[in-house]
């Protein structure tokens, strides 16, 4: 799984999942953005922690603490704990327990904060044009702009897209529910349902409903 965090803290059980004797720095509605590709998003400030999903590089975060080079980016809620387990979690430790960072079946998201920037990066689809321009906001648009723009030529030459679909839609989009653990993206084109789906594994190529 693609993912980064670091500086591994090991959480105390305490009411709520914070480090004892650590200070905590308050900064309601302070904003930055992710400066990596995948960035972590833990269910305490630790690498031992289960993640529940990641933040796509240049998509911004609020911060409400920061505790010893991690940052909480949302209040706490739910953890949806069946048998034990917390069914949010991706990967990683999936328990409802304080060493965890679930307390009374609760969580918060927490970030490193190594992988943040005060200011967003510069967009990796700037001064694109054609197919690339109308890709150039598809997820992991850095890392695969090759895949995502012979794909997309190849549907548009086949005509069963437009480049405005593309425009539309925002490019491709990481299948996070359905392919979780796989490069899979998926686009519309036609029509914003099911039948105008199409995805795009970019280890092979292949394109797909």
């Amino acid at each position: 799984m693609l993912g980064c965090d670091d500086q591994t803290v090991p959480p105390s059980a305490q009411t709520r999942p914070v480090l004892q004797n650590q200070q905590s720095t308050e900064q309601e509605n302070a904003s930055r953005w992710s400066a990596v590709d995948r960035l972590n998003r833990r269910t305490c400030p630790s690498t031992q922690c289960g993640v529940v999903g990641q933040v796509f590089f240049r998509e911004s975060v609020q911060i409400f603490e920061i505790q010893n080079g991690w940052a909480r980016i949302t209040h706490y809620y739910d953890a949806s704990c069946v048998l034990g387990v917390s069914e949010y979690i991706d990967f990683g430790n999936p328990r409802c327990e304080a060493d965890n960072g679930i307390v009374e079946e609760q969580f918060a998201e927490w970030v490193s904060v190594e992988h943040l920037s005060e200011t967003r990066p510069p967009d990796p689809g700037a001064n694109r044009v054609g197919i690339a321009d109308a890709v150039s906001q598809s997820d992991d648009f850095r890392r695969y702009e090759r895949q995502f723009v012979d794909a997309a030529a190849q549907l548009i030459n086949d005509g069963r897209c437009t480049e405005r679909d593309f425009r539309n839609n925002g490019g491709w989009i990481k299948s996070v529910t359905t392919h979780r653990d796989q490069p899979v993206y998926f686009t519309y084109c036609g029509s914003f349902d099911r039948s105008g789906r199409l995805y795009l594994d970019v280890s092979s190529g292949r394109i797909f409903r």
